[in-house]
C-alpha cells in the first residue's frame, strides 16, 4: 500500500491525470480525500493505493519519473509513502506523565502506527515508567545557565535516533530557533490551552482568574514563535464557577491527553498538509 500526497495550484483535469497514472501503474485508489480552497485557489490530494508498481516500466520509465513529469505540468509537491514503512518518533518530556503515558499505551497497543526509538527527557522522574514499556530513557538536563551547551546536547542525541517527528509531550522548555527550523512541520507540542486564547505558561491559573466557562488544548506544529504553529487539533471540556484552579488542571489532562494522540495520528497518517499558517487536514 501507499499513500500518494499531493498539493499544487488548482486546475482542471489533476485529479484525472493522476487517476490515469496510478491505473496504468496497477494500483487501484482505496481511498481518496480531495480540499479545493476557493480562496487561494489551492488544491489538496491525498490517496490511498494498493497494487501500485513503482518498479515496473510504462514506456521505458518507472512511476516515479512519470508522477515527475506530470508534478512539472501541473507545479505539484507530491510525496508517494510506503504504509508499511513506519515512521520513527522521539518524545521529548519533563515531569508530567499523563501524555507521555498516553501515546506509550496507544503505541503498545498498536492504535499508534510508528516505531519509538527513545524518550528523552531533561528529567530522570519518568524513567520508571518508561523502563516499563521497554524503550531507552535518555537523560539530557538542561541547565538554566547554559542553555546553548545543554540543547546543543540535545541536538546531537536527537541526530543520533534520526526521527521522522518529534513529540513535546509536556516538554516544558522553550526550543531554540535552530531546533524549530530543523524540524519544520516535523515537531508536534501540546499546549494546554485552547489557542490563540492563554499563550505562555500557567494557562488554567489564568483561565480560572477569567472565570472561563470551556478550558481546552491544543496540539500544534513547533515554531519560533511560541505557542504559534499551525494547529492539528483542539478540543475543550465545560467548566463550572465552583471548579478549582486544580479541578481544572485535572479536566484538562483529559483533553491534552487525547489532542496531542489525535495530532500526532495524523501526522503519521499523512493527512496534514501546511499552507501558510493554517493546516488543512484530510481525514
Amino acid at each position: 500500500m501507499h499513500r500518494l500526497i499531493i498539493s499544487c495550484p488548482d486546475k482542471t483535469g489533476l485529479v484525472a491525470e493522476v487517476s490515469r497514472l496510478v491505473a496504468n501503474f496497477g494500483g487501484c485508489i482505496m481511498e481518496a480525500h480531495h480540499h479545493g480552497c476557493l480562496e487561494t485557489q489551492w488544491f489538496f490530494m491525498r490517496h490511498v493505493i494498493s497494487g501500485l508498481d513503482t518498479n515496473i516500466e510504462q514506456k521505458s520509465k518507472p512511476f516515479n519519473q512519470h508522477m515527475q513529469a506530470l508534478a512539472k505540468d501541473f507545479d505539484m509537491e507530491w510525496k508517494l509513502i510506503d504504509t508499511q514503512k513506519k515512521k520513527r518518533v522521539v518524545i521529548l518530556a519533563s515531569h508530567a506523565s499523563h501524555c507521555l503515558q498516553e501515546l506509550l499505551s496507544r503505541w503498545q497497543s498498536n492504535d499508534i502506527y510508528c516505531e519509538i526509538p527513545c524518550v528523552i527527557s531533561n528529567h530522570e522522574s519518568l524513567k520508571p515508567l518508561v523502563d516499563h514499556f521497554e524503550i531507552p530513557y535518555i537523560y539530557s538536563p538542561v541547565d538554566p545557565l547554559q542553555k546553548h551547551t545543554s540543547f546543543n546536547n540535545l541536538t546531537q542525541v536527537l541526530a543520533n535516533y534520526k526521527p521522522d517527528v518529534i513529540v513535546l509531550a509536556r516538554y516544558m522548555q522553550i526550543l531554540p530557533s535552530t531546533l524549530c527550523q530543523a524540524y519544520e512541520n516535523r515537531m508536534i507540542n501540546i499546549h494546554h490551552s485552547f489557542l490563540p486564547s492563554f499563550v505562555g505558561a500557567n494557562p488554567y491559573q489564568k483561565a480560572y482568574e477569567r472565570g472561563v466557562k470551556l478550558i481546552g488544548a491544543t496540539s500544534h506544529y513547533v515554531t519560533e514563535d511560541l505557542d504559534e504553529g499551525p494547529i492539528l487539533e483542539q478540543d475543550v471540556t465545560r467548566v463550572k464557577h465552583s471548579h478549582s484552579k486544580e479541578d481544572m488542571v485535572r479536566l484538562g489532562k483529559d483533553v491534552e491527553r487525547r489532542v496531542l494522540a489525535q495530532g500526532l495520528n495524523y501526522h503519521l497518517e499523512d493527512r496534514v498538509f501546511v499552507h501558510g499558517r493554517r493546516t488543512v487536514i484530510l481525514d
